[in-house]
């Protein structure tokens, strides 16, 4: 938790030292994946690391039950046919969704809106953050439109999760986060810069009046 994107050399030599020891180096793009960061998958923010298996879902089919892994050929090639299959597998109707999602995907650009989306989004809450100083939020981070906003450390448990609910109860939908005092922010692909606006105004009004004690 805590959207806490990877720093380029870390996730770079950790590729170095499966591929030295003959470990697979696999990397979860369930929530990541299918643009959500700004790319279709996270994985090429770090541009000539490429992972042994991909794990995938969530955003493959929007949010219909569909998941899949993808991987090197001479790994699948190891796995006699039928070996993968389960009760649910290939649901029809399901990759059907999946079909139609990566078409719209494609054909709006929504990869492309992502990434300028995150771009506003971070950089309005950065305003948001300024206003506050350190003492109030400690970071604003993320890629594309999964964006994190981090409080201080000074403010106790339970706060993000305060400010997510006078969010809700005034219609916008957040996440606080398992661990850290930190609030997610995780739109739709397709959000606009209106939206993005408004988010932010009704997340700075929750935060100045949960952090303020009003």
């Amino acid at each position: 938790g805590g959207y806490v994107p990877a720093p380029r050399d870390f996730v770079a030599g950790v590729r170095d030292i499966c591929s030295r020891h003959g470990i697979l180096f696999v990397l979860d793009e369930v929530q990541t994946g299918f643009g959500r960061t700004g790319k279709l998958f996270a994985a090429e923010h770090h541009p000539g690391v490429v992972p042994d298996i991909l794990i995938m879902a969530k955003g493959l089919a929007s949010g219909f039950p569909l998941s899949a892994i993808a991987s090197r050929r001479e790994l699948t090639d190891k796995q006699p046919p039928g070996s993968m299959g389960g009760t649910y597998a290939g649901n029809a109707v399901a990759c059907a969704a999946a079909a139609e999602t990566q078409r719209v995907i494609r054909d709006e650009g929504l990869v492309g809106n992502s990434d300028l989306m995150g771009v506003r989004l971070r950089g309005l809450l950065g305003n948001v953050a300024s206003k506050y100083g350190d003492e109030v939020v400690r970071d604003v981070r993320g890629l594309g439109c999964m964006v994190g906003v981090e409080l201080d450390a000074r403010f106790s448990p339970g706060t993000a999760k305060a400010i997510a609910q006078e969010c809700c109860d005034t219609g916008l939908l957040l996440l606080p986060c398992s661990v850290y005092e930190t609030i997610r922010f995780i739109p739709p692909l397709n959000v606009d810069e209106e939206e993005i606006n408004l988010a932010v105004e009704v997340f700075a009004a929750a935060l100045a009046k949960v952090t303020s004690g009003k």
